[in-house]
């Protein structure tokens, strides 16, 4: 069964999108939840009035989402944390510190945006990350965890 997704739905696909799952699924969960409708010849037609409407607007979204990651890119950013005599981080490096460490770096990012890519953040040292900006567009960053 085909459906035009409302809102971006995760391992799914993103909002406006016309994506094919079971027909359980999509009649079952994402039509009543108010992610997604039936894709009706109608409804197509209008999606894609609205996808001509939209497209200039995106081509800005996109921009600025680039702008971000640019500039998340460039920040420098050292998270604080305590740490055990062994060299240790009692605990773990989370998203939460991190958005925060970039909020203090004004970069306004939410949590659920931030991806660590290194291994496991528990000693004292430099890892990666990377912020989901926009659709395709993400930035990735280095930051450093320093003894408090």
């Amino acid at each position: 069964m085909q459906i035009i997704l409302k809102k971006d739905v995760a391992n799914l696909g993103y909002a406006g999108d016309v994506v094919t799952v079971k027909t359980g699924y999509g009649l079952n969960y994402l039509v009543p939840q108010g992610f997604a409708i039936v894709a009706t010849p109608s409804a197509l037609k209008q999606l894609e009035e609205t996808k001509r409407q939209r497209a200039h607007k995106e081509a800005k979204l996109v921009a600025d989402a680039e702008a971000l990651a640019a500039q998340i890119s460039a920040a420098s950013v050292k998270v604080a944390a305590k740490i055990s005599e062994s060299g240790k981080i009692y605990g773990s490096i989370t998203t939460a510190q991190l958005a925060e460490a970039l909020v203090a770096a004004g970069i306004n990012v939410d949590k659920k945006d931030i991806t660590i890519t290194s291994a496991e953040v528990k000693t004292v040292g430099e890892y990666e990350a990377s912020v989901k900006c926009y659709k395709n567009v993400k930035g990735d960053f280095k930051f450093e965890v320093v003894a408090e």
